[in-house]
């Protein structure tokens, strides 16, 4: 189900993959969107209920003047806010994984468990792979041809346009986000008291190994690592394996 809210004035989207499981909120990356997580609602089900939003940008939500990280985090805790449900476990994967450690850092009574996919506290994020995006192609194919290797990752975006095929979130804004999201939130990070769960994976080229331990070591007893056979979009390259990494850990949480 598809459901909307309003945020100071920018209209933002949702998926809630329904269920009567207890809800598990989902934040996305660049390029993506809430849909990006229907493989991961429909192996957690029915014991959780994966709601995901449409982050500012992105999607069926609107676009904004401003993509900072305190822009971000108080979208989520009104999306939250939004669905009147108590603490709950929340999911990010690299902008959303940021986005999802802010929000728990900063509103401690709100976040039960938290799992991060493959972004560290320090982020310093290459945004030359967006500028060369095509902008838009005359066909689906033709944009999926375009992207080459990197159509798997970016298709759950695809949008039919008024003169062809382009994507659901525009490249500039992205850009803009990319760099707001680079830099030093070590604060963040080790403000997180609830239980915690990093997925790293090992052919990642955003999150180093070292990167990874050493967000452990500062988080001794509530964090802890998993590694998977995967780049940086693990959720995508060990699809199963991660779903089990994570009803496993929010088992473990209950």
């Amino acid at each position: 189900m598809r459901g909307f809210f309003t945020v100071d004035g920018l209209k933002l989207s949702y998926l809630d993959f329904g269920g009567s499981g207890i809800p598990l909120l989902a934040l996305h990356g660049h390029y993506n969107e809430a849909s990006a997580f229907a493989p991961l609602a429909e192996a957690l089900a029915p014991r959780w209920r994966v709601i995901a939003l449409d982050q500012r940008g992105h999607g069926e939500s609107d676009r904004a003047e401003s993509y900072g990280r305190d822009d971000y985090v108080a979208d989520v805790d009104a999306f939250h806010r939004h669905l009147g449900v108590g603490p709950v476990p929340v999911l990010g994967h690299s902008l959303g994984g940021v986005n999802a450690y802010q929000y728990a850092g900063r509103h401690p009574d709100r976040v039960s468990a938290l799992i991060v996919e493959d972004i560290g506290a320090v982020v310093d994020c290459d945004w030359s792979f967006t500028t060369r995006l095509p902008r838009e192609a005359p066909s689906r194919e033709a944009l999926a041809s375009a992207l080459g290797t990197a159509a798997p990752y970016l298709e759950c975006s695809f949008r039919q346009l008024k003169d062809g095929w382009g994507f659901s979130f525009d490249i500039d804004d992205t850009v803009t986000s990319q760099k707001a999201l680079n830099g030093d939130h070590w604060t963040d990070w080790v403000a997180v008291s609830c239980p915690t769960l990093l997925i790293r994976g090992t052919r990642s080229d955003e999150l180093a190994a070292d990167h990874a331990r050493e967000m452990i070591a500062r988080r001794p007893g509530s964090a802890q690592l998993v590694e998977l056979p995967a780049g940086h979009v693990v959720h995508h390259d060990a699809q199963a394996q991660f779903a089990a990494a994570v009803g496993a850990f929010l088992l473990g949480t209950e």
